[in-house]
């Protein structure tokens, strides 16, 4: 009997080094992709990544997704930055790149199944739809990053990692002689390669595009030299002094402005988002469960209406601080993915409704 064939997304790290080893010993007959992206040093990469493929015996392809990576992840990266929105790019690069075009490349040469080291699981409803579950270690889950894969793609993903803990990997590598292998950890933004996002503005010959630093109140207190410089939140690198601290609290896009307030203004309890996905049917509404507004946050409990055509209205219990347009919302069930939207920003109150912190 034929043993089913698994595409490993291989980066040369820990991670994906022991998700392949894993696979193997399942008795799949596992395959390893690595995906050639417009990054630094990637000679060095793809030599580290052709190692692990050696120790582990397994074939290796390499896929030349540079231009693809340009025309989508970070093409949208810097749009989204000069709208005067903050872009998450490892969301678009897993529903676009990774489990799109890596995907697809993988089935093209014969592969059933995708996997890849994400420290996330996919359970199954009763009626058979497939939902991002959290990772059992909850310092290194990923689930909020693959929020916006569809039913199609997570039918064919495996995540041999989903139910252990980042010390149960350095054990497993260590225990199949491959903890000299593989390489250094991943970062979160791989192109930025340690650098600022203005040192990557700058690299592209956008080095100073002055405008305007606005009070609320429309006083100008300053001067910017590009807004993908701020972020939501932000009070250092401001030089507003003050009896008490400037935060930023807008990127206007249009005019090309940063737009500054005291902290009591970065509070709200109400968020608005607009281009909202369902895992399967929406729900009944009000839709009550925990929702989580950036990378590396803690879900908060909310309640989710719908606030006219496009838009949905999301209210917290609980105060929330610098609601950052252009990242992605996430509503989990218990720890499972059962929507996202993209934050457009604080909710019609703007602040904090009486009775509603805590």
């Amino acid at each position: 009997m034929a043993r089913e064939k698994i595409g490993i997304a291989l980066s040369g790290g820990v991670d994906s080094t022991v998700s392949a080893a894993l696979l193997k010993q399942a008795g799949y007959e596992v395959h390893g992709f690595f995906m050639r992206l417009p990054l630094a040093g990637w000679q060095d990469h793809v030599e580290r990544v052709q190692s692990v493929a050696r120790r582990l015996e397994i074939p290796l392809t390499i896929v030349d997704i540079r231009q693809q990576f340009d025309d989508t992840v970070i093409e949208y990266f810097v749009s989204t930055y000069l709208r005067g929105l903050t872009p998450n790019p490892c969301v678009i690069c897993n529903r676009r790149i990774k489990f799109g075009h890596l995907l697809h490349e993988m089935r093209d040469r014969g592969m059933e199944k995708m996997a890849t080291g994400h420290y996330a699981r996919i359970i199954r409803t009763e009626s058979g739809t497939p939902l991002v579950r959290k990772g059992r270690d909850s310092t290194k889950d990923q689930s909020y990053f693959l929020c916006r894969l569809g039913r199609e793609q997570l039918e064919r993903i495996l995540l041999p990692l989903g139910g252990k803990t980042k010390k149960d990997v350095y054990s497993l590598a260590r225990e199949m002689g491959l903890d000299t292998v593989h390489g250094p950890e991943s970062q979160d933004i791989c192109f930025l390669a340690g650098d600022t996002v203005a040192d990557f503005f700058r690299d592209r010959g956008m080095d100073a595009h002055p405008g305007d630093i606005v009070a609320t109140s429309g006083e100008r207190l300053g001067t910017h030299q590009g807004i993908w410089r701020y972020t939501i939140g932000q009070r250092r690198g401001l030089n507003l002094p003050d009896a008490t601290p400037w935060y930023v609290r807008e990127l206007d896009g249009k005019l090309n402005r940063v737009i500054v307030c005291k902290r009591e203004e970065l509070i709200t309890t109400e968020m608005v988002v607009h281009d909202v996905l369902w895992a399967g049917a929406c729900p009944s509404l009000p839709w009550q469960g925990r929702v989580q507004i950036r990378g590396r946050q803690t879900p908060s409990p909310a309640r989710v209406d719908r606030d006219g055509p496009t838009n949905w209205l999301v209210r917290f219990e609980r105060e929330q601080r610098a609601v950052t347009p252009g990242q992605f919302a996430v509503f989990y069930e218990d720890d499972i993915v059962r929507g996202s939207g993209v934050v457009a920003g604080p909710g019609p109150s703007g602040s904090p409704r009486e009775g509603d912190a805590g």
